[in-house]
């Protein structure tokens, strides 16, 4: 007899439908598994046969022949259980025929009979090519919010027989999961950074324009408590973004809120010794998604960049223009979203304490070294990049209250609706089109940004991230007012200041200048 389920496997993100074909038919006893399974999908047959024992159903004496169609699409995870025990009940008779004709099924076994749940189930769900999916019972919100109605949770084997055979309750279908903004942790408070006016000033400008930011300073200088402290600043995810971050980290095994979905912006920090494979993703039969991909539409921090392998960093690169990542390997290729804030911190030299008279122990050829772990191209797609110097101790010790991120959240969130009236998510991600129309240039301001170009240096790449970072300065300087349309040769200087800091020589960090009060001048 011969049965059908409709299942799925994931690639990188994207689930792709697969039915498990299942024929049992007399002869000698054995068990055929075939259609490219990788290890874990060819380990099934003693967690299914257990399972099925387990549950009070019979494994049948037969030879069974299990095909896992399309047959050129590479099968892996445990994911396909469920599928393949609930084929072999069919196709022995032990299920009603035609019970499972109108619902497929994911899920991983357990020797007991119990249905687990298995990495990147809501793209599973979504990929199952029937009317109703049956799904791990603790995963079931994240299937919900892509099929809601069309989802059943189960928490066993011996449930859905009872189900598909009329002795049992069927499970309910789930409706979609409300979204609840108290489930996500909450971000340090900004209020906890002691001055650094221009690092705070420049840590809005990234959150509100979606700029990247480079912090450049000594150890203890607070560059990691000001990014720690960036994801707060950021509003909630549209529910679009919210999906397609949920998928990503669904994808990439990592936990999820009890309601499935994710509700503010992911926060990831790799560790310098992450490889190009753990950053960039892939490396397995899954292809699964790296740090950047699951820093979608949130903040990735790189803590101590200039000690990160160099192909780690250039791989960067794409990405930061694109948005996504495309990963080919011999046998496959998956594009990934990957459209994150990049922030970065580093010494300024190898010791940590370049630019203090008498303190720094490294070599010119050291701090040469240093220096040139970051390419050009990828330190010209930093938008802001800023020195940041130890507080001065009365301001450690106790100086006058510090604003908290409440009201920068505020001024956060005003300057991305502008973004969304102007057609998109951020003022970085205008187009040079939209910034003629939405921000063009007075005719001081066109004059300085021609100097600069004929001076070689400014690209033209740095050209529109300039613009883009001027309009969002010129947004939050007249909070509350409607800002100006056009933009003045004052916001152009002020852009290309903080774009210029650290000096061009990163083994030297230069004393605070003229722009030290920059912050106060555009608020």
């Amino acid at each position: 007899m011969l049965a059908r389920v409709p299942t799925a496997v994931v690639q990188g993100v994207d689930g792709h439908p697969v039915t498990v074909e299942v024929h049992v038919s007399r002869g000698l006893p054995g068990y055929t598994l075939v259609g490219l399974p990788d290890a874990s999908c060819r380990e099934s047959r003693d967690r299914v046969r257990a399972a099925i024992m387990s549950s009070g159903a019979s494994w049948p004496q037969q030879r069974i022949t299990i095909n896992l169609a399309p047959t050129g699409l590479r099968k892996q995870g445990a994911g396909l259980d469920l599928p393949i025990a609930l084929g072999v009940l069919l196709a022995s008779g032990q299920l009603p025929a035609g019970s499972m004709d109108h619902c497929g099924a994911v899920g991983e076994l357990g020797l007991d009979g119990s249905v687990r749940t298995v990495a990147g189930l809501l793209s599973l769900a979504d990929a199952v090519a029937a009317d109703e999916v049956l799904v791990p019972a603790e995963g079931v919100a994240q299937a919900a919010s892509v099929r809601p109605e069309q989802v059943r949770g189960v928490d066993s084997l011996a449930q859905v027989i009872a189900a598909l055979n009329g002795t049992g309750e069927v499970p309910a279908l789930v409706p979609p999961p409300r979204t609840t903004r108290s489930m996500a942790p909450q971000a340090p408070d900004l209020a906890d950074v002691r001055g650094q006016p221009l690092a705070r000033f420049a840590l809005e400008l990234a959150a509100a324009g979606g700029h990247h930011l480079l912090m450049v300073g000594p150890p203890g200088s607070g560059k990691t408590m000001l990014a720690a402290r960036l994801v707060g600043l950021l509003p909630n995810l549209e529910p679009s973004d919210a999906v397609a971050a949920t998928r990503v980290h669904s994808a990439a095994g990592l936990a999820l809120p009890p309601n499935g979905l994710l509700a503010r912006p992911a926060f990831r920090a790799p560790h310098q010794s992450a490889s190009s494979v753990a950053m960039i993703g892939g490396g397995t039969a899954a292809m699964r998604p790296g740090e950047i991909s699951c820093a979608h539409s949130g903040v990735l921090f790189l803590d101590e960049m200039g000690e990160f392998p160099v192909p780690v960093l250039d791989a960067l690169r794409q990405p930061l223009e694109e948005g996504v990542i495309r990963v080919s390997r011999a046998a496959r290729a998956v594009t990934l979203p990957a459209r994150f804030l990049l922030v970065a911190a580093m010494n300024p030299c190898p010791c940590g304490e370049g630019g203090s008279d008498g303190l720094c122990r490294c070599t010119d050829a050291a701090r040469a070294r240093y220096s040139r772990r970051l390419s050009g191209p990828l330190l010209d797609r930093f938008d802001i990049r800023v020195s940041v110097r130890p507080p001065a101790p009365d301001v450690l010790l106790g100086g006058d209250d510090e604003e908290s991120s409440a009201p920068v959240a505020q001024r956060v969130a005003a300057v991305r609706q502008l973004a969304a009236e102007r057609g998109a998510r951020c003022n970085a991600e205008l187009t040079d089109a939209q910034l003629d129309r939405h921000g063009p240039l007075s005719p001081e301001a066109h004059a300085v940004l021609r100097h600069v170009l004929e001076q070689g240096t400014l690209t033209g790449r740095g050209l529109r991230r300039v613009r883009a970072l001027a309009r969002t300065v010129a947004d939050l300087k007249h909070q509350g007012d409607e800002p100006p349309t056009t933009i003045s040769a004052e916001v152009i200087h002020t852009a290309l200041a903080l774009r210029a800091m650290p000096s061009h020589v990163l083994g030297v960090v230069p004393p605070p200048s003229a722009m030290s009060s920059a912050g106060e001048e555009v608020r």
